[in-house]
């Protein structure tokens, strides 16, 4: 049993008067201890933990995907090949042809390619909108390579700028022998 002693009853003073003695009062903490054990226990079991934060992903269901891709013009289409050292080529362009611009060196973050793609975005928009085209299924298609010698960290950060630039369309696809040699040549591979 716990107990809370609040003095010492007394003790030898001066003058030999002889007093009787005071019995100490005591409070019982047994009742104290178990309410705060069933609070601990309340706010733990009631307790939300940390969740994992994880970014949406949509995939293509496998029964709609047509037997003939859909051509996207080149003009709408920009390529980031992923590189060593927080740097990334980009060009415009499909892999199939030569690019229109770049291929280019540029970095992650607000002052790299997020400007990038928020210019490149604007540039296809208002051509779509001097075309007259709808600009919900016609808007920037951006392709992301991640090379063997980039890093994880490096492609979430693109799937951030992603979600950050509000692109609709983009795809994590292989890079090709053409793209290594981009890297090659500005010493980023």
């Amino acid at each position: 049993m716990a107990e809370l002693n609040t003095g010492d009853g007394g003790g030898k003073k001066g003058g030999g008067k002889v007093r009787s003695k005071k019995s100490n009062p005591s409070v019982d903490l047994t009742a104290m201890v178990d309410l705060a054990f069933l609070l601990i226990t309340f706010f733990i079991l009631t307790t939300t933990l940390s969740k994992p934060q994880s970014m949406n992903l949509a995939m293509p269901d496998k029964q709609k995907i047509e037997d003939t891709p859909t051509e996207t013009p080149a003009w709408r289409t920009l390529t980031l090949v992923l590189g060593t050292g927080d740097k990334l080529v980009w060009y415009s362009g499909r892999a199939d042809g030569p690019p229109l611009d770049g291929p280019v060196v540029t970095t992650y973050g607000k002052t790299g390619v997020r400007d990038l793609i928020l210019n490149k975005k604007a540039g296809v928009d208002a051509r779509n909108k001097a075309e007259g085209a709808d600009l919900e299924k016609s808007g920037i298609t951006v392709i992301i390579k991640p090379s063997k010698k980039s890093n994880y960290k490096n492609l979430v950060d693109i799937l951030d700028e992603m979600a950050i630039t509000k692109v609709k369309k983009y795809a994590i696809v292989d890079i090709t022998d053409a793209d290594i040699k981009f890297l090659e040549d500005n010493k980023i591979y």
